[in-house]
């Protein structure tokens, strides 16, 4: 479904940007909430700051918003629990829904939906606490990710390469709620795709300076190049069609992004989705958006203009 448009900043009525949160993208969040709170005040939108959904809960209670704009990362904000909340509240929000949002942060479940659906993805394993992660290695054979289920922004992840770094891997993974994910690493080049309203933007290709693409190269790193559109021709409409066959697989809407692994090959593998994308300086969705010509204030009201897609579900 593609957005109602909207040319008067009015229009919107009074606009919450909940940002922060408790998630261990906290840090992050404030930082793209702080971005999107200036490009909606630029454009004359009605938009105040709420740090975290207590705070947005009373607000709403109190009639002050009458929508939402999500840049929550992680945790409730994209689990689909905020959602679930504003859908009962009848309060229109920006991005997925209960489902999309649910389904999509858990890593495992999104592969299972993608692998019954014929979409390619790594092999993987789940690993239950306590597990036997050495018959997991020796199954899927090395190099391995070892991920929290539940997390983004890289948090907790390890490259494998040698057995012995599977105890400090499965370690700093296992300090995270939710299940262990174990995956063939797939040697070859990384590249993102963002998702808005109903069209994939142009494919970025990242190219960390480092050995691949952490926390460090994601959000402070300077020397990181993002090459967009990362593919030509024939190439990138693959990977266009791919990553919007797995937002709508996933029960996405709205904006996100999907990020994939291209093998040396030239075979696509689908590793997770964002359904609430950074928009910090170093942000994927921003830069492919640029691209393509819709800047930073655009794109944010164009964020904005998907709300009313939930309004009428």
């Amino acid at each position: 479904m593609n957005a109602r448009r909207i040319t008067d900043a009015k229009a919107f009525g009074r606009v919450a940007v909940v940002m922060g949160g408790t998630s261990s993208e906290r840090e992050v969040s404030l930082d793209s909430g702080r971005n999107v709170l200036a490009a909606l005040k630029s454009r004359g939108v009605d938009a105040q700051p709420v740090d975290g959904i207590p705070a947005l809960i009373e607000a709403l209670v109190a009639r002050r918003f009458d929508r939402v704009f999500n840049i929550l990362h992680g945790g409730d904000g994209e689990n689909g629990v905020l959602q679930g909340l504003l859908d009962a509240l009848k309060v229109p929000c920006t991005g997925s829904g209960v489902l999309g949002s649910a389904l999509s942060l858990d890593k495992i479940r999104t592969k299972q939906v993608w692998l019954a659906l014929g979409l390619p993805t790594p092999r993987y394993a789940r690993l239950e606490r306590g597990g036997d992660v050495e018959k997991i290695a020796r199954a899927l054979g090395l190099p391995l990710i070892v991920k929290p289920s539940l997390e983004g922004s890289s948090v907790g992840v390890s490259r494998v390469f040698n057995p012995a770094d599977l105890p400090r891997a499965l370690e700093l993974a296992a300090g995270y709620p939710g299940e262990l994910l174990i995956e063939q690493l797939i040697e070859g080049g990384e590249y993102t795709v963002g998702i808005l309203g109903a069209e994939p933007l142009p494919s970025i290709q990242i190219v960390p300076k480092g050995e691949y693409y952490d926390y460090h190269a994601k959000y402070i790193a300077e020397d990181t190049q993002y090459l967009c559109p990362g593919l030509k021709g024939g190439a990138e409409k693959e990977i266009k069609a791919l990553a919007l066959d797995a937002f709508k697989a996933a029960g996405c809407s709205g904006w996100g992004r999907v990020d994939i692994m291209r093998d040396e090959r030239g075979h696509n593998f689908l590793l997770e989705v964002n359904t609430t994308p950074g928009m910090t300086s170093h942000s994927l969705v921003p830069k492919a958006a640029r691209a393509v010509g819709i800047d930073f204030e655009t794109l944010v009201w164009r964020i904005l203009e998907s709300s009313f897609d939930r309004e009428r579900g």
